[in-house]
């Protein structure tokens, strides 16, 4: 990634075609390691390659991985039809807790100030 970065530093820059030096002088400049072969490998991959595309082609291929947010939403969603009665002792309880939250709060309040 500290290879990639460095890469899109140097387009954002200016140059169009950043070499392995240029790519080794940005990474050194913050102190991190730059390693020949990474390099290399990463300029072998993008020679004659337009950035845009790359990043367009990018945006496409991550588009199909699974971020896990919809699984998680399902689950829930399945959760209270499934439960049946369960719900509802739960919904009480969570009403006393905020009541008990609150009136600590409250509490709170009469004993602190941020102007003393």
């Amino acid at each position: 990634m500290k290879v990639v970065a460095a890469y899109l530093l140097a387009v954002l820059g200016g140059n169009t075609s950043p070499s392995a030096d240029d790519i080794k002088h940005i990474l050194g400049s913050v102190g991190a390691d730059a390693d020949e072969d990474r390099i290399e490998l990463f300029l072998s991959q993008v020679k004659g390659k337009d950035i845009t595309e790359l990043i367009a082609a990018g945006r496409e291929k991550l588009a199909s991985v699974p971020s896990g947010g919809a699984g998680v939403a399902v689950a829930a969603a399945a959760a209270p039809a499934g439960a049946g009665g369960a719900a509802a002792p739960s919904a009480a309880k969570t009403k006393k807790e905020e009541k008990v939250e609150e009136q600590e709060e409250s509490e709170d309040d009469l004993m602190f100030s941020l102007f003393d």
